[in-house]
């Protein structure tokens, strides 16, 4: 069955004179570009009432309206992936991501994904905006996400994010020996360079907050507990890089790996061979789409980290 959906926004200052499919795809970020075009050329996204085509102009104030139907997304395929389910019931799906499991398809990564895995568990999924998925993690981070099995439910947890009473919390092993945990308020975006990467800017970033704590602290390295206020693309890694405590692993924004002296043998082969920055999504809170209870999820850590902390833990105690 096809569910039916209606939207409205309103073009802001700042999309005055964007193309109708970049404004479009601004506005409603739930929705894939090239489904927006869709609608666009079918007529049921309309300006001010009007249908325009897809490189048309918009201008401040101007009215989009979406009437549309949901269908499946072409080009997403069900595969067989195995995941960790945590949760499952007919709203939700509260699930352990592994390190190395891409979230979407894209260019070098069309399959293998954990929405073709998804679509296979939960066919009806692939009428839903990107599967029912409301928030990412990197390929690299390992750890616990939520997807919405109804376009009710999706709806309600997107709400929730943009509220930002979602709690998240994150384990992650940092470089460097920390006095104390912080916040990091500080707008990212594109790096104005690299912009594969993301970094924190002097003007035009967008808002990101991330509160830390110590959990434990070693001779070189630091276990800290970060919670997200907001949820920008590389938040974690950008930020503690910010601070010059980058995460173990994290080749993109720490560089090489970096070696204390007089590391034993161990750590030196620990820090040199850790596949991947040392980030888990290990808790999260949210207000159950349906009944209103307030739901809260941990999934424990993965071997890879346990074994970094282990060896942490060895080298302080030889």
């Amino acid at each position: 069955m096809k569910e039916s959906i209606k939207l409205a926004a309103e073009v802001p200052p700042e999309l005055d004179g964007e193309r109708l499919d970049q404004a479009a795809a601004r506005l409603f970020p739930d929705y894939s570009r090239s489904r927006l075009q869709t609608w666009i050329k079918t007529g049921e996204l309309l300006v001010e009432g009007g249908q325009r085509r897809p490189r048309d102009k918009v201008n401040e104030g101007d009215a989009l309206v979406v009437e549309a139907q949901l269908v499946v997304e072409v080009g997403w395929q069900a595969q067989e992936i195995p995941l960790d389910v945590i949760y499952e019931d007919e709203s939700i799906l509260v699930l352990n991501k592994p390190a190395g499991l891409v979230v979407h398809p894209a260019a070098g990564h069309a399959d293998g994904t954990l929405v073709n895995a998804l679509l296979a568990r939960v066919p009806e999924l692939a009428q839903l905006p990107r599967a029912g998925i409301v928030h990412r993690l990197d390929m690299d981070t390992s750890g616990i996400m939520v997807v919405a099995r109804t376009l009710s439910a999706h709806h309600h947890l997107v709400a929730q994010l943009q509220a930002r009473t979602v709690k998240r919390e994150y384990c992650a092993v940092c470089i460097g020996a920390m006095t104390g945990g912080g916040t990091v308020d500080a707008p990212m975006g594109r790096h104005p360079k690299q912009r594969k990467k993301m970094a924190v800017l002097s003007a035009g970033g967008k808002p990101a907050i991330t509160h830390y704590r110590v959990t434990r602290r070693f001779a070189n390295h630091t276990r800290i507990a970060v919670n997200l206020e907001t949820g920008r693309t590389h938040q974690i890694r950008v930020h503690m890089a910010y601070r010059h405590y980058p995460l173990v692993g994290d080749a993109t924004y720490g560089g090489r790996p970096r070696i204390p002296k007089g590391a034993s043998g161990e750590l030196i082969d620990m820090l040199r061979g850790f596949p991947r920055q040392a980030l888990h999504a290990q808790v999260l809170g949210l207000v159950h789409p349906e009944s209103g209870e307030e739901l809260r999820f941990e999934c424990p850590l993965p071997e890879d980290i346990i074994a970094l902390l282990d060896v942490l833990d060895r080298e302080d105690s030889a």
